[in-house]
């Protein structure tokens, strides 16, 4: 995930830039308000509220007028107000310093869940209110024939709904988050069992199977030895009639 980290004091920024590193994230560093805005669109925005330039509530502010870009808001101030207004200009979440490189990591990676990978495109607007003014529309992401709708929790495959449980949901949609990266185990087992998971990692490669079968064909979630799996759309998919026989398998 390519993340953009606005904040001015280094002392902050580069341990914080270091430990996500480590955990797979690409982190682009602005230490203005300014420089943040102008920055290459990113899939997360970590802000900073004090800024030199500017106020980092008027980042927030721009941001959400161009961009549904999920935003956490990383500040010293805890006061209630600057969370409420923060949260109000639409911020997704608000995590006050001092804070752990891997409680920020589980938020970024629980908001971005929420938000799903077509969050940082602009907004696609029909007309669908009663006053006739545009609601926001999330996008679906479609990989090969697999179509991965995560506001509605729907997956299709050559246009045959999936029944999934939420847990292989949840699996599918943290691979899809970059179709083709291995994700290690432990990777896995933080981001969608929870932080520092310490139960059976056996429940892992249960659901992968399962994922497997209900999608025809096991070449969708590659095994890496010793590392872990990814997503990949298996050469000539799987055929419309190997889906319909799993559609209704049983959830896990």
């Amino acid at each position: 995930m390519h993340v953009l980290l606005i904040e001015d004091d280094d002392r902050v920024a580069g341990p914080l830039m270091e430990g996500l590193s480590r955990f797979g994230f690409t982190v682009e560093h602005a230490g203005t308000g300014a420089d943040g805005l102008a920055a290459a669109e990113a899939e997360m925005v970590l802000l900073d509220l004090g800024l030199p330039d500017m106020d980092g509530i008027d980042v927030c502010r721009t941001l959400r007028l161009r961009s549904q870009v999920p935003i956490i808001m990383i500040s010293a101030r805890n006061d209630e107000v600057d969370r409420v207004l923060g949260l109000e200009l639409g911020a997704d979440d608000y995590l006050s310093k001092p804070f752990g490189v891997r409680e920020l990591v589980a938020r970024i990676r629980a908001v971005f869940r929420r938000a799903g990978p077509a969050a940082a495109e602009p907004v696609a607007a029909v007309p669908a209110s009663r006053d006739g003014h545009p609601v926001p529309v999330a996008r679906a992401q479609q990989i090969g024939p697999l179509t991965l709708d995560r506001r509605g929790r729907q997956v299709r495959l050559h246009q045959t709904v999936i029944s999934l449980s939420p847990k292989e949901f949840d699996l599918l949609a943290y691979l899809a988050d970059d179709p083709g990266a291995v994700r290690t185990r432990q990777q896995i087992l933080d981001a969608v069992w929870e932080p520092n998971y310490f139960g059976p990692t056996k429940t892992l490669d249960v659901h992968v199977a399962a994922l497997r079968r209900k999608l025809g064909d096991p070449a969708w979630i590659d095994n890496i030895r010793g590392v872990g799996f990814r997503l990949l759309p298996p050469a000539g998919g799987a055929s419309a009639s190997q889906v319909e026989e799993n559609v209704e398998g049983g959830d896990r």
